[in-house]
C-alpha cells in the first residue's frame, strides 16, 4: 500500500538525531551508513559514516532521514521532503509524471540497489522523493 512519510535531511548528525526520536517515539530504528551499501565504493572514505538511509517505524509513526544532502548547501527548513513509497512500478512512474508537471524533475525515476528512485520539486516548490521496491520498506 502506498503512503507518505516525511524525509529528514541532517549535516551530518542523522543518527544522533534519530536516536533521540527513538527515545521519544519508541518503535524500531533501521540505520544504514555509506560505508554498509553498495555505494560505498563510490565515495571517499569520508563518507562512510555519514547516514545513507535511518528509518524510525512505530506503527503509524514513520520517519526517514540521511546525512545526504546533495550538492546544495544545507538549509535549515529546507532539509525535509515528502517521500512517497509507492506499492507498484506503474504506480512510481505515474506519480511521478504527475507531481513533476510544471515542477522540476531533480533526479529522474532510476532503478537503485534498494529499487526504483527519483526525486523532484513540485511546481509549488515542495521536494518530493518518490521510491518503490518489490522487498518490504519500513512502513505504518
Amino acid at each position: 500500500m502506498s503512503h507518505i512519510a516525511p524525509y529528514v535531511r541532517f549535516n551530518g548528525n542523522c543518527r544522533e538525531a534519530f536516536e533521540f526520536y527513538k527515545s521519544c517515539l519508541g518503535g524500531e530504528l533501521a540505520v544504514q551508513t555509506v560505508g554498509e551499501s553498495p555505494m560505498a565504493g563510490q565515495m571517499g572514505a569520508d563518507m562512510n559514516n555519514k547516514v545513507l538511509h535511518a528509518a524510525l517505524n512505530n506503527g503509524s509513526i514513520v520517519l526517514f532521514g540521511s546525512d545526504m544532502i546533495g550538492t546544495d548547501s544545507f538549509s535549515r527548513g529546507m532539509d525535509v521532503s515528502l517521500c512517497l513509497v509507492c506499492g507498484s512500478p506503474d504506480e512510481i512512474k505515474t506519480f511521478y509524471a504527475k507531481l513533476a508537471a510544471g515542477g522540476q524533475a531533480t533526479h529522474p525515476l532510476k532503478e537503485e540497489f534498494f529499487g526504483t528512485f527519483g526525486d523532484l520539486t513540485d511546481k509549488f516548490g515542495v521536494s518530493w522523493m518518490l521510491q518503490y521496491s518489490p522487498m518490504p520498506v519500513a512502513q505504518g
